[in-house]
């Protein structure tokens, strides 16, 4: 939501009009209603408070909102979004529930509980939440919501549908890339895997999470040496680190131990789960 919208940016430019012009304005002007800038200006709050503030004051900020008016609908959809951004997803849940039980939810709004219901594990429910969105609402939350789903109940051929669809719908793919990755590596595909977590790393150089798994999918095939990739020394070694653990679980505990010296050295820091680890072998 662009806090520059148009309304917010009428607010100020009134407000500042008004303010300006204050000592030239007879009492009866200066007492005018002013209810419509207010609801502009309110509506700026709610903007500012969604994107901009600490998690927990957004949370309290719509709380307290919603005390004040109870049948404000905007208000529990700004609360439920606020409790998503404040990571308290089971709350969040709660509140999109009051939201579907007004009956003036929309489909964005059960995309967005769909949403935290997959947070919260509730794969039944958020498959229940995702039948009711019609079919004529094509976004990439509800695709990749829809492949998450399908993966979840291991209906392989539609999530790679769902996911090959949500990478087309959005300009940044590294996150569909990688979880279309750990889909295909819970199959026991791995060469697949890890070409989709490369095709992840190339649109998102940042996603660590991507790195992760592409490592681990190699040393599954004890494939133990890091792929060229973009990577900080802390990377690398939290890479090493976690390449060495897979590397015992193959039984292959000197190499382990190899790979865990060069993580200890490579990190910029004192490595206490790699200095613990190597201690074992």
């Amino acid at each position: 939501m662009n806090l520059l919208s148009t309304k917010t940016a009428i607010s100020a430019i009134a407000l500042a009009v008004l303010l300006s012009g204050c000592d030239e304005m007879t009492q009866e002007e200066k007492e005018a209603d002013l209810g419509p800038l207010n609801v502009m200006e309110q509506d700026g709050m709610d903007d500012i408070m969604l994107n901009l503030a600490d998690p927990q004051e957004a949370v309290r900020f719509f709380r307290n909102k919603l005390n004040e008016d109870p049948t404000n609908i905007q208000t529990l959809r700004n609360l439920a979004q606020a409790l998503v951004r404040a990571r308290e997803f089971t709350e969040a849940t709660l509140v999109y529930e009051q939201l579907i039980a007004t009956g003036q939810a929309t489909s964005e709004d059960r995309l967005a509980y769909a949403d935290t219901l997959v947070r919260n594990g509730a794969w039944e429910d958020a498959r229940t939440q995702l039948n009711q969105v019609p079919p004529t609402l094509e976004s990439f939350d509800r695709y990749f919501l829809e492949a998450l789903v399908a993966d979840n109940f291991r209906e392989w051929e539609k999530a790679d549908s769902f996911y090959d669809i949500a990478r087309g719908l959005t300009t940044r793919p590294g996150i569909v890339l990688n979880n279309w990755g750990q889909s295909k590596a819970k199959r026991g595909q791995l060469s697949e895997a890890e070409t989709l977590f490369k095709q992840a790393i190339t649109a998102d150089p940042n996603l660590f999470a991507a790195k992760n798994n592409l490592v681990i999918s190699r040393a599954k095939r004890r494939i133990y040496e890091l792929p060229v990739i973009p990577s900080t020394d802390t990377e690398r070694a939290v890479l090493l680190y976690n390449m060495a653990r897979e590397a015992i679980n193959n039984g292959d505990k000197d190499i382990a131990a190899g790979l865990l010296d060069t993580a200890i050295d490579t990190h910029p820091q004192y490595f206490e789960p790699a200095v613990s680890l190597r201690a074992t072998l």
